[in-house]
C-alpha cells in the first residue's frame, strides 16, 4: 500500500524542479506544493472548529431595493416597490404556443414574478418621482417604495413633483397612507385623459364589477391631492421641468404616458407599462396584456417605443421589467428585438 504522503507528492510533484541535496524526490515538496498542503490542513481544521450553526434562522429579506444611474448632470434612482406573481399565460394576449415557448426559453413558468419599479430623478433643482407604487393596496409583497426611498437617502417630503404614467392601482396606491398624503409637498401631474376616465363617476358606473376597484383606488389616491391643490393635469407631449418631459403613449390606459429625461448628451426614457413580460414582448411586440384598455393602440406603442430605443441606443426604464428595470433595446438582422439590461455594478 502506498503511503498517503507519497501519493500527494506524486500528484503535485514538479518534475522540472531541482531536488535539494540530501533529499530524495519523494521527500522534496516545492514551495507551491507546501503552501497548497498547508492551506488544505487549515481548511480541514476550520471544518471541525467550533459549533455547527446550521440551525440559524432564515433571513427571508432582501437588500434595500435602489439603484443609481448618472444621466448627464442628473441622477436617476430606480426604486423597487416589490414584486408580485403575474399569471402570464392567463393575462397575455397573443399566440398561446409562442407565448409559452418564449417563457420556457427564459426558464419561466406560467406565473412570473414581476417587478414593480418607480424612478426618482434628481435634476439638482427638482426632485421628481415617477410613479408612487401600490402602497397597501396589493398586499405584502409590494408597497416597499417609501422604505427604499429612505434607504436611498431621500425622504418623501423632499419630493417636489410626482409624475404618474397612469392611474392603475400599482402606480397610485402609494400616494396615500391611511388618510395622510405620503408626499405632502409634491405636485402630482398626470395626463388629463387618465383623470377624465379614472375619476369619472360615469366611467365607474359603466365598468364591469370586477374592474370597479381600479376606479375606486384611483379616486381614493388622487382626490386628497386634488383637494389640497396639489393635482395638475397636462395634455399630451408636454415639457414639465427643465430636462423632463411627458410623451404620450396612449393605449394601456387612455392617458398612459412615458417620461423623457435628458441632460447633456444623455437620455433615459421611462416607459411605464409599455412592457409587462420582457421575455415575451420584446420578441413579439404584438403581444398585449389583459390590462390594456386599447390593445391595438398598446401594440402600436410597443412597436414605436422598441424601434426608437433600438435606433437611438438610449436607456429605457420599465415599471415591470426585472429590477432595476433599466437597459437598452437591440434590433437584430432577423427583425427581432432583444432587451439588454444595464451592466449591474
Amino acid at each position: 500500500m502506498v503511503a498517503p504522503r507519497l501519493t500527494l507528492d506524486r500528484l503535485f510533484n514538479d518534475t522540472d524542479a531541482p531536488v535539494q541535496p540530501g533529499s530524495s524526490n519523494s521527500d522534496a515538496v516545492n514551495p507551491t506544493r507546501r503552501a497548497f498542503l498547508a492551506g488544505g490542513c487549515l481548511c480541514l481544521a476550520c471544518s471541525f472548529a467550533g459549533p455547527v450553526l446550521a440551525d440559524a434562522p432564515m433571513a427571508k429579506s432582501r437588500a434595500p431595493g435602489f439603484y443609481r444611474l448618472t444621466v448627464g448632470d442628473f441622477e436617476v434612482t430606480a426604486l423597487s416597490d416589490g414584486t408580485n406573481m403575474l399569471p402570464a399565460t392567463k393575462l397575455l394576449r397573443g399566440d398561446p404556443a409562442r407565448i409559452e415557448n418564449a417563457l420556457k426559453r427564459d426558464y419561466l413558468g406560467d406565473v412570473v414574478e414581476t417587478s414593480h419599479n418607480s424612478f426618482l430623478v434628481n435634476t439638482g433643482a427638482k426632485l421628481v418621482l415617477i410613479d408612487a407604487g401600490a402602497g397597501s393596496l396589493l398586499g405584502a409583497t409590494t408597497g416597499q417604495l417609501v422604505g427604499n426611498l429612505r434607504a436611498s437617502g431621500y425622504r418623501p417630503e423632499q419630493v417636489d413633483e410626482l409624475y404618474l404614467t397612469h392611474l392603475h392601482t400599482d402606480h397610485v396606491g402609494g400616494l396615500m397612507a391611511g388618510n395622510d398624503r405620503v408626499f405632502p409637498n409634491a405636485i402630482v401631474r398626470v395626463d388629463k385623459r387618465d383623470t377624465d376616465f379614472w375619476l369619472s363617476e360615469a366611467s365607474l358606473r359603466a365598468a364591469p364589477a370586477e374592474a370597479r376597484r381600479f376606479f375606486e383606488a384611483a379616486v381614493a389616491s388622487i382626490t386628497p391631492y386634488m383637494r389640497a391643490g396639489k393635482l395638475a393635469v397636462f395634455e399630451g407631449d408636454t415639457d414639465l421641468v427643465p430636462g423632463v418631459r411627458a410623451q404620450a403613449a396612449y393605449g394601456h390606459t387612455p392617458g398612459h404616458t412615458m417620461y423623457v429625461v435628458e441632460s447633456g448628451c444623455e437620455k433615459v426614457v421611462l416607459w411605464g407599462d409599455v412592457v409587462h413580460v420582457a421575455a415575451v414582448q420584446f420578441k413579439d411586440p404584438s403581444v398585449t396584456i389583459g390590462y390594456d384598455g386599447d390593445a391595438s393602440e398598446a401594440e402600436n406603442v410597443h412597436r414605436l417605443a422598441f424601434a426608437d430605443a433600438a435606433k437611438n441606443g438610449y436607456i429605457v426604464g420599465g415599471a415591470h421589467i426585472s429590477f432595476p428595470g433599466l437597459g437598452r433595446v437591440r434590433h437584430d438582422a432577423e427583425n427581432v428585438y432583444t432587451y439588454v439590461p444595464l451592466n449591474y455594478g
